[in-house]
């Protein structure tokens, strides 16, 4: 048997060797090891800890990661670098080209799209006053990113100066920065990967280290252009292009959706023989004046989408099936499987969706199944084959109760009166694991984004019982995480800053974050704007005072009855607005601010009834706001103006506004106004 020192003296030496390699891939960018060898690792670390409770009192640093990087300075991008939503198949790339013709009502024409590899690199962005490089930055988190300029000047194909006529005074050009997979293989012995190689070159303190890396790029969109002179994305490549930067020769435009599954079928094809990493193709609308109309989401803008290659598979066999219990109380079945390698990536987990899905595949534990893993995406089972299934098998049962043993509900849609297919624990913050979830929503990137706060923080503090409820994470007790292990003196400090940092939030974002069920980003903004303020705000939590609230909340275009009953239930809990009160006086919340107070509709409400020639309602929605004003959905005393479009106009609509004396438009006195 072996004894206790001998097992403490094994510990310490994989954790001296954990330490070791968090250092080399996230201070020095050079990993040693393999991904996936770093992963057996922290098993190996973790599951000594499992098997021998001694070793917690060790207390030894094992934190993944390091504080964050001091060797750049820090600077705000002219224009955000969102992300791109993703398309996998052909019926996602039709939804994504419908979605666009709706907004723009082109009703039926074809729309001409830019394409062009997706690179598997590191994005940067390069910008140029007067035709100089006078500063080259990281993407950084997309609104803030690492000045590193000096490291971008090795990279020879990237000019130093624009030769040509007519550059613009200020030109931003973004691209991807990458190694060739020839190169990586006289270099592999440093890095884990080509794209680890990339980014740990441009972020070499010394530019002469960089220097030595085969860096190489390709340019694919811009930032701030002043003044604007390209009328599309591909004069915008073509004219880059002469001007002596790279851009990838299978950049392409295509008109249709034939052409784009010709063109991403081929690219496929081909990929293997490409002497970069792409995963996908990026297709942008053309016109450039569309892409402003399109304009963007809270996270990606509407005109581009990553069209990814086909989705990884495996095959793999399912070792029990589990219920998860989501945020919103969404019973949620997850296959547990033996582990594999999809993509990559060493899976052990799939999802199964709902209950429907679990009967209509017929899936059971013990079935060999496959599964599939496309992008970020949640890995899936699939299918199931059968012929390899044990006779004894028995048919899964989906549990009707909670893990907190409350019986859970199919709700039924008030529209189409149909059952909805997912089980929900209805009991809110009173359940436990949905709590729990609701935690890990609140710190995410879109909520609080608070660093160093994620989900496996949030479960470790949950188990010790330092934070249940979110006004908890504004009040921790900083002296407990001193005896956990993990956590040493800076970490500490770097938490603490992240959640000091994120008491100032905006209105809408704070809306977004209680997790009222059907409140999305674009509806928390919706409420922000109609509240104003965190005091209007705190009315919901009175019943006589929300009646006449959700009310008014009908006139709002975009907030339907769906939205207005789930705020009503959510409120209705007593343990929801105590704990939302309780979150509150933690926290300084700004007023709303409307976008641009001096705009056409400053401080007006609008509302629309029937079609328009030159533009969808989602489009002249967003025009109103971007100019100041809120849109509302039914006629009342406080509508300024109804704008009339030309096909099928509401008759009832009309004749309620003239009878309160608002101010009624036509079509075209509407684009009259925009100067369209």
């Amino acid at each position: 048997m072996v004894n206790k020192l001998t097992i403490i003296e094994r510990y310490k030496k994989k954790i001296k060797l954990l330490n070791k390699h968090n250092k080399l891939y996230f201070n020095n960018d050079n990993p040693e090891i393999s991904d996936s060898e770093y992963d057996n690792l922290k098993k190996e670390i973790l599951d000594l800890e499992k098997q021998n409770d001694f070793l917690f009192k060790l207390n030894l640093n094992k934190k993944v990661g390091t504080s964050p990087s001091k060797k750049f300075k820090k600077v705000k991008h002219l224009k955000p670098m969102l992300s791109l939503s993703n398309a996998f198949d052909k019926n996602d790339m039709k939804d994504f080209i419908s979605k666009i013709s709706n907004f723009l009502n082109t009703k039926g024409k074809n729309i001409e799209f830019s394409s062009e590899p997706k690179i598997d690199g590191i994005s940067a962005t390069l910008i140029y006053e007067n035709g100089v490089l006078t500063k080259g930055l990281s993407r950084g988190d997309g609104v803030v990113g690492e000045d590193i300029l000096e490291n971008l000047k090795t990279i020879n194909e990237i000019p130093k100066k624009i030769k040509g006529i007519n550059v613009p005074s200020l030109f931003e050009i973004r691209g991807e920065i990458y190694i060739g997979k020839k190169d990586f293989d006289n270099i592999k012995g440093n890095f884990a990967n080509p794209r680890n190689a990339a980014g740990g070159s441009l972020r070499q303190k010394d530019s002469r280290e960089t220097s030595k890396i085969p860096l190489k790029y390709f340019a694919y969109g811009f930032g701030a252009i002043e003044p604007m002179i390209f009328a599309t994305q591909s004069e915008f490549l073509e004219k880059i292009k002469n001007w002596g930067f790279s851009i990838n020769p299978l950049s392409k435009t295509v008109k249709n959706l034939d052409e784009i599954e010709a063109q991403h079928s081929y690219v496929d094809s081909i990929r293997s023989s490409l002497d970069y990493d792409i995963d996908g193709l990026v297709y942008k609308v053309n016109d450039l004046k569309l892409q402003s109309r399109l304009g963007n989401t809270s996270s990606s803008p509407r005109w581009a989408v990553a069209y990814k290659f086909s989705a990884e598979k495996a095959v793999t066999k399912i070792k029990d099936i589990v219920i998860q219990v989501g945020r919103t109380g969404a019973i949620t079945p997850v296959a547990k499987v033996e582990p594999v390698t999809v993509g990559g990536v060493v899976v052990s987990n799939a999802t199964l969706h709902n209950e429907d899905e679990i009967n209509r595949k017929d899936i059971r534990v013990g079935d060999t199944v496959q599964i599939q893993r496309a992008g970020d995406v949640i890995p899936q089972v699939i299918s199931v084959d059968s012929s390899k299934r044990d006779q004894k098998s028995k048919k899964y049962i989906f549990p009707e109760k909670c893990l907190c043993g409350a019986v859970t509900k199919k709700e039924v849609n008030k529209s189409t009166k149909k059952e909805d297919a997912v089980r929900r624990c209805l009991k809110g913050y009173e359940c436990d694991f949905i709590a729990r979830e609701k935690l890990k929503h609140i710190v995410s990137k879109d909520a609080f984004n608070i660093d160093g706060l994620g989900k496996k923080v949030i479960d470790q503090f949950w188990e010790i019982k330092l934070i249940r409820q979110p006004s908890d994470i504004f009040t921790i007790n900083y002296n407990k995480i001193k005896n956990l292990d993990g956590w040493g003196e800076l970490s500490i400090n770097n938490l603490k800053k992240a959640i000091d940092k994120s008491k100032i939030i905006e209105l809408d974002r704070f809306i977004f974050s209680i997790g009222i069920r059907h409140i999305g980003q674009e509806n928390a903004k919706i409420l922000a704007g109609f509240f104003q303020s965190i005091n209007k705000f705190k009315d919901l939590f009175n019943s006589k005072e929300r009646k006449k609230i959700l009310v008014n909340l009908i006139e709002l275009d975009g907030i339907g009855e769906i939205q207005i009953e789930s705020i009503n239930n959510f409120f209705s809990i007593n343990t929801n607005t105590e704990i939302v009160k309780q979150l509150i006086n933690q926290l300084k919340i700004k007023n709303f601010k409307v976008q641009n107070k001096k705009g056409k509709f400053s401080n007006k409400t609008i509302m629309f009834t029937g079609g328009f020639e030159k533009m969808s309602r989602s489009e002249a929605k967003t025009l109103v706001e971007n100019n100041g004003g809120k849109v509302l959905g039914t006629i009342s005393k406080k509508l300024d103006i109804l704008v009339i479009g030309s096909s099928k106009p509401t008759k009832k609509k009309i004749e309620n506004a003239k009878s309160l004396n608002i101010k009624i438009i036509l079509e075209d006195d509407w684009y009259k106004i925009l100067n369209l």
